[in-house]
């Protein structure tokens, strides 16, 4: 699994600090795809390294001699990690939107 996210710049408008807001979400979107998008190609990071490591499993199970144990389970443990990553993601996320529902106006 390769969860890399790039650095996204901001242009100058929207930085802290500078008093403008950005008031439409095409602004947000404009800039790199903002966070529905990087929070989208990891999941598809995710759902890729956990096909790859049942794959992986599977090949071992029909005793393919060019897959090893080894990199079955480094594939395993990779899928693993980024599964639990992402599963707090999405409870901090679930947590925030409570938090914020839970505001008095």
């Amino acid at each position: 699994m390769d969860l890399k996210l790039t650095p996204v710049s901001m242009p100058t408008a929207i930085r802290p600090g500078q008093g403008a807001r950005a008031t439409t979400s095409a602004g947000a979107e404009g800039v790199g795809g903002g966070f529905s998008s990087a929070f989208k190609s990891a999941l598809e990071s995710v759902s890729a390294s956990q096909n790859e490591a049942t794959r992986l499993q599977q090949e071992v199970q029909m005793e393919n001699p060019k897959v090893s144990l080894e990199e079955t389970m480094v594939a395993i443990q990779k899928a693993q990690i980024g599964f639990q990553a992402t599963l707090h993601v999405r409870n901090r996320m679930v947590q925030a939107y409570t938090d914020i529902m839970n505001m008095q106006v």
